[in-house]
């Protein structure tokens, strides 16, 4: 188990990069105020759930063997950013064909089917980066007295979960901002067109990060 003097670090370290900007906040932004607070926590769940799985990856050593296989990054990466460009350009399409559609309308089939989650699992298990990161900084709050593998699971489940927790804050306080927005700006029907072209920003991002 990891030791209890160095959890109090780790959370504040936690909390602090779950605030930082990056992709999953502009998707829970972006979705929480425009389809309010069930889509932010439908994505929240996603990425909480990816969360899990890196978990898992990097107690298996598959970060290590990505830290030493760079192709595996670009790979991992590349299929990332065509991910997100394909539903970007599909919001634009949907934006295009119909911008007189309704924001109460959209993505009614994704919200039921649980299609948010899914690409809130998508959104954050296809950056490279993310998975490198856990396999880095999970491992700076592990000691040598008990297993290795017990520390990252234990570590990398507060991580999701402290997480998780600030992703539904945002998914709040977004969903009041934009049914404030909504009630002086007509953005519902431009909502489609405005995530279409995040999505293509965030792709574009991760295919030339490096």
């Amino acid at each position: 188990m990891p030791e209890l003097t160095i959890l109090p670090l780790f959370i504040i370290t936690t909390i602090l990069l779950a605030i930082s900007p990056g992709p999953d906040l502009v998707l829970i932004s972006a979705y929480s105020s425009g389809q309010g607070f069930a889509a932010g926590a439908r994505l929240a769940l996603g990425i909480f759930i990816a969360g899990i799985v890196q978990t898992l990856a990097v107690a298996l050593g598959l970060g290590q063997l990505m830290q030493q296989f760079p192709p595996i990054v670009m790979a991992i990466k590349l299929l990332g950013a065509l991910y997100l460009a394909w539903l970007g350009i599909n919001m634009l399409k949907s934006w295009w064909v119909d911008k007189s559609t309704s924001k109460t309308d959209l993505n009614s089939d994704e919200n039921v089917s649980g299609g948010l989650v899914l690409k809130g699992f998508l959104n954050n298990l296809m950056n490279p980066k993310a998975l490198l990161f856990f396999s880095v900084f999970l491992v700076q709050f592990t000691h040598s007295n008990s297993s290795l593998t017990l520390q990252i699971l234990v570590l990398g489940t507060l991580l999701s979960t402290l997480v998780l927790l600030v992703n539904l804050i945002f998914a709040v306080s977004f969903s009041k901002l934009g049914k404030v927005l909504a009630g002086r700006f007509r953005i519902g029907r431009h909502f489609d067109g405005v995530l279409g072209v995040l999505f293509v920003t965030l792709a574009a991002r991760l295919a030339t990060s490096k």
